[in-house]
This record gives C-alpha cells, sequence and structure tokens, in this order.
C-alpha cells in the first residue's frame, strides 16, 4: 500500500512543485521541492492569458466533450444494460456477447477507422467527431447489466406494472433511481476517459480552436522540446505546459471528491445479492 502511494503520489507532488518555478528553476531545482521564488500565480496567468487565452478555449472544449460525451454513455449504458438485464428478447445473449467483445478492443484500434466513416459524412473536424464516440461505453453498458440484474427486484416491476404503469414510466420513475449509484459510476469512468482522450481527437481536428486540453497541453510540449518540426527549444513553454496539467487535473479531482461515495457503493451493490 505505501509503495502504491508513492507511485501514485510522487508524480502529483512533482507537478504541484514544479508549477511554482520559472523555466531557470524547473530546469536546475530539485524536482520535489520549491526553486528560486514562487511563480504559481504568474505562470498561471500566463496559461490564461497566453495567445489570447488559448487554453481556457481547450479547458471549455474538454468540459463540453467530457459533460456530454459522458453523460450521453453513461445514460445509453443504463438504458442499455436495464434492458439486458430485464426484457427476455431473441439474441439477447448475442447482444452482450458482443458487448463483452467489444471491451477488449482498445480505442486507438478504432481511431483511424473512426476518422475514415466520419470524413464520409462531414463530421471531422467538428465537436462531434469527439463527442459521438465518448457515448458508447461498452464497460459501462456491461456494468450497468450487472448491477441491474441486483438492484431491482422483478417483484418490483411487475407491481409497477400491475398497478399500470407503462415501461418507460416504470423505468424513469422506479427504475432509475435505484440505478443511481450504478449510473454515477459509469458517469465518472466515463468522465475520467473523455478527459483524458488524446488519440481520438489527435486524428479528428485539425483546428486548434476545437483542441481538447490533451492536445493543446501536447502542442505547447512539443514547442518547449523542439518536437514540432522547428528543431529548436522553446524553455519558457515548461511552466505553461505544467501549470497547465495542474488546471486540467482539478476537475477531475473535484468530480471524484463529490462522487466517491457513489463510486464505491455503486460498484459493492452489483456484486452483492440483494
Amino acid at each position: 500500500m505505501v509503495l502504491m502511494l508513492l507511485y501514485t503520489l510522487l508524480p502529483l507532488v512533482w507537478l504541484l512543485m514544479a508549477s511554482t518555478k520559472d523555466s531557470g528553476s524547473l530546469l536546475s531545482s530539485f524536482g520535489l521541492w520549491f526553486g528560486d521564488g514562487f511563480h504559481l500565480f504568474g505562470n498561471v496567468k500566463d496559461v490564461l492569458t497566453y495567445d489570447d487565452g488559448i487554453y481556457v478555449r481547450w479547458f471549455g472544449n474538454t468540459l463540453l466533450y467530457a459533460l456530454v460525451g459522458a453523460g450521453g454513455a453513461a445514460l445509453i449504458a443504463t438504458i442499455g444494460g436495464y434492458a439486458l438485464a430485464k426484457y427476455r428478447f431473441r439474441g439477447r445473449n448475442a447482444v452482450f456477447a458482443l458487448v463483452l467483445g467489444a471491451i477488449t478492443i482498445p480505442g486507438t484500434a478504432l481511431a483511424v477507422p473512426t476518422y475514415l466513416l466520419f470524413s464520409e459524412v462531414g463530421i471531422v473536424d467538428t465537436p462531434w467527431a469527439v463527442i459521438l464516440p465518448s457515448m458508447v461505453s461498452p464497460f459501462g453498458l456491461y456494468l450497468m447489466r450487472v448491477y441491474a440484474q441486483e438492484a431491482i427486484p422483478d417483484s418490483l416491476l411487475e407491481a409497477a406494472r400491475i398497478d399500470g404503469a407503462g415501461e418507460l414510466r416504470t423505468f424513469f420513475t422506479v427504475s432509475l433511481r435505484l440505478l443511481g449509484p450504478g449510473f454515477v459510476t459509469v458517469l465518472l469512468f466515463a468522465l475520467v476517459a473523455t478527459w483524458n482522450n488524446y488519440f481520438l481527437p489527435l486524428i479528428v481536428l485539425s483546428d486548434p480552436n476545437w483542441f481538447p486540453l490533451t492536445v493543446g497541453l501536447n502542442q505547447w510540449n512539443n514547442l518547449a522540446t523542439g518536437a514540432a518540426g522547428s528543431g529548436t527549444t522553446t524553455t519558457g513553454f515548461y511552466p505553461l505546459v505544467v501549470t497547465g496539467s495542474v488546471l486540467a487535473i482539478i476537475p477531475l479531482v473535484i468530480a471524484f471528491l463529490f462522487l466517491q461515495r457513489y463510486w464505491q457503493s455503486g460498484l459493492a451493490a452489483g456484486s452483492v445479492k440483494q
């Protein structure tokens, strides 16, 4: 546990320390301690104002992709998992087997086919090219199917039907409330995955105004290391990269702290027989 804690926290401590330094101290001082002076607020100002505030635009894009994509993924997974768990129809097992197979396929393997498909329909270099794939979560569908099987008693559904409730009303007024912890669990997983998504936006987006934080910060990092094709380095970008990375992880930390109790209960409830 101590080793895992160190492995998890050391990069975060280094990032926090690095965000308080200027470019000179960043390259010359000890990584896990403060450098010469405290430049955090100046670095934050530089990040937010550089290139007419392009970082703020990237931050807003990431919020859009994460909230719409993750919210849609959680909702679709909840509806689909509920249907697979509580309805008997022909081909149900085949559909579930297909979902399990989709979990094993890495997202990077689908990035190029996705680009070719989106280029045919004309949505490349638009927000939809990032949002639509983010709304598909095979693991979330699997998780909600397992959770719905145990969280919703069949007798409760039968009672609602006897009282005259239709299937949609039963789902939204009865089942969805019981699926709340599982929904939040899938939402958290999808939110983290979409927030950290890099390869797909890199392929389907070319306009910097639509970049998410992952692609934008990597662009700054390329300028800092000379990997952008110029062959020269611009060390002044290092504080922008590390400070921008600190600002980028704050929403995820806040989301995890607020949703942690739902996440823990959601994981446990689906594995315990009611």
